[in-house]
């Protein structure tokens, strides 16, 4: 056993304490106004933090293969969390979402406890069907299902990014696998059918789609945040107007804390600060796929690379929505957005990395 990847924990610990900075920078004008408290939001995610960082810290040291034995119980659980989560007095609303936990002032989302738990349940079942994968009734149906039954309750939240995250994930496992390439042109196809229906079913996401094509029709509504967004993008040059200066979290851009950080990061920081961050999740994303690469056994390969395509395309995601290349999501960015239960997730996740680096030859 060798010692772990320290380059993969100083990333990931500097872009921790980086979200942190830019969450306080982003929120207190937001916080003051709306709870009288510049620090609500950097306290609630600073708490999330010490705690994710100790979890991660001892995920790191403990044996991977213990979550391969337990990979069904974390699944289910999960699962059931989904269920309850939609029961009214149980699940909490929020932005018109019934996605979250209340607990006194903190909010806990199932769902990102299943990004996780998804991932280490497909990495066992593909090391185990390794010789059914190419069949369709042996291998992907059974996975097929638990991804449909997945997607449809955290759809009746509803929350069309996150499902797609967990989709998009399993989906990579399925292809690194070897699941025969004709399978996924027609999953494909029947994505684009089901996206299709999804639009028709809540006019909203046709407005969004419409909004994105030409934000500037309804600049006032649909629009209103890519705008906004690309404002903030826009001006901040080479250096930004530097840290905490930004024009646009003064009730232009919404909630600067979440899924628009990015753009607070640009409009303050600028290019240089835009190349900073995107050198430090460069750095956890090639490092996890070598962690990936360099695995001992199937179901550390299958897990690694899950965690680290899951963590790629989520970034990637934000980052799109961010620059107005596809519709709003609400998609966080990791480590970056304001988000306990995505913050604590993330760095459990390093930490089952971590801790399989740790067990390489």
């Amino acid at each position: 056993m060798k010692k772990m990847d320290y380059g993969l924990l100083i990333s990931v610990i500097l872009l921790s304490i980086f979200g942190l900075i830019m969450i306080y920078s982003a929120s207190y004008i937001w916080a003051s106004y709306k709870y009288n408290n510049a620090y609500k939001f950097i306290i609630n995610q600073g708490i999330f933090f010490v705690i994710g960082l100790f979890l991660m810290l001892f995920i790191s040291k403990i044996d991977y293969k213990f979550l391969e034995k337990k990979s069904n119980l974390l699944f289910f659980s999960s699962l059931i969390l989904l269920v309850l989560v939609l029961i009214p007095g149980v699940g909490t609303v929020r932005n018109g979402s019934r996605s979250w936990f209340g607990i006194g002032s903190f909010g806990v989302q199932p769902s990102e406890f299943m990004k996780l738990s998804f991932i280490i349940f497909t990495s066992k079942y593909l090391k185990n069907n390794e010789k059914n994968i190419k069949s369709f009734k042996k291998g992907l149906l059974p996975i097929l299902f638990l991804i449909l039954v997945v997607f449809f309750l955290i759809m009746l939240q509803p929350d069309f990014g996150t499902g797609t995250i967990i989709v998009m994930s399993i989906m990579g496992l399925l292809f690194v696998g070897g699941a025969n390439f004709s399978f996924f042109v027609r999953i494909g196809i029947v994505g684009i059918i089901g996206v299709i229906g999804l639009i028709i079913a809540a006019p909203y996401r046709l407005a969004r789609i419409l909004s994105f094509l030409d934000p500037w029709k309804d600049p006032l509504g649909s629009g209103f945040q890519i705008i906004q967004s690309l404002y903030a993008i826009g001006p901040g040059g080479l250096l930004g107007f530097g840290l905490g200066n930004s024009r646009q979290k003064h009730f232009y851009l919404p909630e600067p804390q979440t899924d628009f950080i990015f753009s607070i990061i640009s409009e303050e920081l600028g290019f240089l600060g835009v190349i900073i961050v995107s050198i430090l999740f460069l750095t956890i994303i090639i490092k996890g796929f070598k962690i990936s690469k360099k695995s001992n056994d199937l179901f550390s390969k299958y897990l690694a690379f899950g965690i680290t395509f899951q963590f790629a395309f989520q970034t990637v995601l934000n980052l799109m929505v961010v620059v107005g290349l596809i519709p709003v999501t609400g998609v966080t960015l990791p480590f970056l957005s304001y988000g306990g239960s995505s913050l604590l997730i993330t760095l459990c996740s390093m930490g089952i990395i971590l801790n399989i680096s740790r067990h390489q030859r």
